[in-house]
């Protein structure tokens, strides 16, 4: 099994990285680790596995993130998911919605490292790709020095290849799914401790890092940093991604060129029936704060989702930013 480079990653963002959010990106960087939104056990072992789990070939390297508390039922689900050409199967032990905590996943269990544990070992088992874990550093009144040690030795005991830990507690009682994402305080330093304590276990950051400058800095402390939020509002910082931390040239050198490259794409996907604003919907940001922008935004939510909709409509609203702004978009 090849080892997997965990250097940058996109996070698993529910709603947003579907598979034309994870083409769009791969366009910008063809380096970072992609995740899926997290889908239940029940969904992949009983729902449209084509239209849930298919994706397209150039979104490697690509995981599958998974919720769900049963062992058995967690193997099944990632030995489809293996089986469909995932390269990593990822465990949520983060998200702090009520739907989740309802269901016996995400965050919630952190209150059950054995039963994690239990869960990642029966997906070891079941897979020859990479399993790893995303969590928090604990939940409501957990004590982060004693809750996130007690998940990540478990895990790493049942064969866990990775842990992410968002560097937030989540609090399942009194705030909201998106007050989670911001209220509580970060703490990196309880992950940098963590990586100390388990030095031959990649640990991957995660949580309220605003760009790739900070991204780097982390770096000296943990094996990979996860951006969520702002590579998805702020796209463009991804074209910087290759040369920053690989060292590689970006796979396009502006974000019209990445965008002219996804042409035949999102050809390929019109003709399937697909929307045009189920793609556009992602590019909201690809042009932020440069002269144009406003007029390119405006014109993919004015023509984009009328039905029927086609490339000239994305090819009018490029035409709305200048040369000179795209440039400096890249920049």
């Amino acid at each position: 099994m090849e080892s997997q480079d965990y250097r940058f990653s996109v996070a698993p963002m529910m709603d947003w990285t579907d598979r034309h959010c994870r083409v769009f990106h791969r366009h910008l960087t063809r380096r970072a680790l992609l995740y899926t939104e997290m889908l239940t056990t029940g969904a992949v072992i009983h729902g449209d596995r084509a239209r849930l789990l298919g994706f397209d070939a150039s979104e490697h390297p690509v995981a599958l993130q998974l919720g769900g508390s049963d062992p058995r039922e967690l193997a099944l689900a990632a030995q489809i998911g293996a089986d469909f050409g995932y390269d990593e199967i990822n465990l949520n032990v983060g998200c702090p919605s009520d739907r989740v905590k309802d269901g016996r996943f995400g965050a919630c269990l952190m209150a059950e490292p054995e039963l994690v544990a239990s869960c990642v070992e029966a997906m070891k088992r079941a897979v020859g790709v990479p399993v790893t874990v995303k969590c928090r550093i604990g939940i409501d009144d957990q004590d982060p020095e004693v809750a996130l040690d007690r998940l990540a030795r478990a895990v790493v005991a049942a064969g866990s290849d990775a842990l992410i830990v968002h560097a937030r507690k989540a609090w399942l009682n009194g705030l909201s799914p998106k007050e989670n994402r911001d209220i509580p305080p970060l703490d990196y330093d309880r992950v940098y401790r963590l990586k100390r304590a388990l030095p031959n276990v990649p640990i991957i950051i995660n949580g309220g890092i605003p760009g790739i400058d900070e991204a780097k800095a982390h770096l000296a402390h943990v094996d990979g940093v996860m951006l969520g939020r702002a590579a998805y509002h702020d796209p463009w910082r991804l074209l910087a991604v290759d040369p920053e931390f690989f060292g590689e040239a970006a796979p396009h050198a502006t974000m019209q060129a990445a965008l002219e490259a996804m042409m035949p794409y999102i050809a390929e996907q019109l003709a399937r029936g697909t929307r045009l604003h189920a793609i556009t919907r992602h590019f909201v940001g690809a042009f932020h704060a440069v002269p144009g922008a406003r007029a390119f935004r405006r014109h993919l939510a004015e023509h984009g989702v009328r039905p029927g909709a086609g490339l000239d409509v994305l090819r009018d609203a490029i035409a709305r930013v200048s040369d000179r702004a795209v440039a400096q978009a890249a920049e």
